[in-house]
């Protein structure tokens, strides 16, 4: 059976582990591995990093895994994710591991209040 993953990647240059894990996830030839960025309306696609130089990297990255890259713009992002999440049959999600200790503030918390279909979590441990 296809799987689809979905890699939610954010500014960092630590991506690429979330990637890498998300690649490892595939089991078949016919799984599907995407790559998403949601970032609020009114902020630049990546805080840290000139923007042409940001998107390049993580097109280069994503391509070299064989990944969708798909980067959005909106300022509901756990919505935006669970929507991708039911348009794609998402069965694993990979996240990194929140820096937030308050569930209410914690993105993994929230999306996954906000999906409706059983999935796999993957959640990264910071190093």
């Amino acid at each position: 059976m296809k799987k689809q993953i979905m890699v939610c990647v954010t500014q960092q240059k630590s991506c690429e582990n979330l990637i890498r894990e998300g690649f490892e996830l595939i089991e078949d030839n016919n799984d599907e591995l995407f790559v998403i960025h949601v970032v609020k309306n009114d902020w630049r696609y990546f805080s840290e990093m000139k923007e042409s130089d940001a998107l390049e990297y993580l097109f280069d990255i994503s391509k070299h895994y064989n990944a969708e890259l798909i980067i959005k713009k909106s300022n509901q992002i756990e919505e935006t994710l669970a929507e991708f999440i039911e348009d794609n049959n998402i069965s694993k999600v990979v996240m990194g591991e929140s820096f937030e200790n308050e569930k209410q503030q914690n993105m993994i918390n929230r999306l996954k209040k906000k999906n409706k279909a059983p999935i796999e979590w993957n959640i990264v441990k910071r190093k």
